[in-house]
């Protein structure tokens, strides 16, 4: 019985198997949320274009239309494939001066994405106010090494707003979805203030 224990404590057949078996889990763990992480990843810098493209494409025109805005909107969500085009919000607004570097919204428009239909929603509140981070709406003066601030309705931004709720082909049976959202200001080119659209 002894020498059998000894053969056994010598044996190393099967060895590889079982570490094979106690290092796949983890193994296929690391994998599957490297996957994920990539996707996530993906899918954020998805949405950071389609903000800035909405808001760029807005900006590049001296006035938009319904039909503009609405061509502006399917251009910016076709952005996000290969991920579901479902539950985008996109909102783009104008925001004029208000004197002090920050803004108030003088029109707003959004679309959202619901069973691949297009269906719009209220943008911002007219009027609202807007606290801009960045000086986007002010001057540069050089005699006195600062920014000036535009003066009250001479100059504006074009906000676009957009989230997304991101859902992992994984991760969705275990966390659900995540929230995912940027902004985006972008200065007309051709016009101070951009006009509503009509």
């Amino acid at each position: 019985m002894l020498t059998r224990i000894r053969k056994l404590m010598k044996a190393r057949d099967g060895l590889a198997a079982v570490e094979f078996a106690l290092i796949a889990p983890v193994m296929g763990t690391l994998l599957l949320g490297t996957i994920e992480l990539c996707n996530a990843l993906e899918c954020h810098q998805k949405v950071t274009m389609m903000a800035s493209s909405a808001a760029d494409l807005v900006a590049q025109a001296s006035k938009v239309s319904a039909s503009d805005m609405s061509d502006i909107f399917n251009a910016a969500s076709a952005i996000i494939a290969p991920f579901s085009v479902n539950n985008i919000t996109i909102v783009i607004s104008s925001v004029q001066s208000d004197g002090t570097g920050n803004g108030t919204v003088a029109w707003s428009q959004g679309q959202t994405w619901s069973g691949g239909v297009a269906k719009a929603v209220n943008g911002r509140d007219v009027n609202s106010p807007v606290t801009l981070t960045q000086p986007i709406m002010s001057t540069w003066d050089s005699t006195k090494q600062t920014f000036t601030p535009c003066k009250a309705n001479t100059c504006s931004v074009i906000l676009a707003e957009v989230t997304y709720n991101y859902t992992s082909p994984i991760g969705k049976f275990l966390v659900g979805s995540t929230k995912m959202s940027d902004v985006f200001y972008e200065r007309p080119r051709k016009v101070a203030i951009m006009p509503a659209p009509s």
